[in-house]
């Protein structure tokens, strides 16, 4: 595809989304401004089905809903809370030290710029990314295997790996379309541009895109 053409590729997914269908933390931003809370849930969904991060964070929440009182918390209570998401031991420990270094380091408040909240164990660069965007706003380009996956079938985007995508779109893509272009590819690599066998007949942007390396379709 043409790189000007990824304005009208975004303006087409922007208008396909449909709030059932957004990621699950990108559906709790729009209904939480707590930045501590759409942190916790992003750690959550980690390698995690949405439906199954949305009832671990709710049972998580009625608990507690600052680091104070998740410290507060036992291990084992945390791990029953979230259970179960994936790694759902890890991400309980992941919990407890990011509580515990928020404290300690910015005085219990979730950082709003990127290089803060990559050094807090337990947080890569799609968490931070994400954090970034939802929770305030800032411009910030979450890359899951969804964006790595479309940019490069699209073929605007030629890269091994959602690190690699991350610093190529940042290159190129418009400042305006970082915060949803997460959100669009999420809910459009799900529900038609899947990982394998694509539903090419029925896409919106099939006009624009290259279809690198799609070797099936429906």
């Amino acid at each position: 595809m043409q790189n000007k053409q990824i304005n009208d590729v975004v303006r087409i997914l922007k208008r396909e989304l449909a709030i059932g269908a957004m990621p699950i933390v990108s559906h709790l931003a729009r209904a939480e401004s707590d930045s501590f809370i759409i942190f916790i849930s992003t750690l959550l969904s980690l390698r995690t089905k949405d439906e199954v991060t949305a009832e671990a964070t709710q049972r998580l929440f009625q608990l507690a809903q600052t680091p104070e009182s998740m410290l507060r918390l036992s291990l084992p209570k945390i791990e029953k809370a979230i259970y179960p998401v994936g790694f759902y031991r890890v991400k309980a420990k992941t919990i407890q030290a990011a509580c515990r270094d928020l404290l300690v380091r910015f005085s219990g408040r979730v950082p709003d710029n990127l290089d803060d909240l990559l050094s807090i164990k337990g947080v890569g660069r799609k968490t931070a990314n994400l954090v970034i965007s939802l929770a305030y706003g800032k411009a910030g380009i979450c890359v899951d295997t969804h964006v790595h996956r479309i940019s490069n079938r699209l073929g605007y985007v030629q890269t091994k790996t959602p690190d690699e995508t991350e610093f190529a779109l940042r290159e190129k893509l418009p400042r305006r379309h970082w915060i949803i272009y997460n959100t669009i590819m999420v809910a459009f690599g799900r529900k038609t541009c899947q990982p394998v066998s694509p539903f090419c007949s029925r896409c919106p942007v099939y006009k624009y895109c290259d279809r690198v390396a799609v070797k099936r379709s429906r």
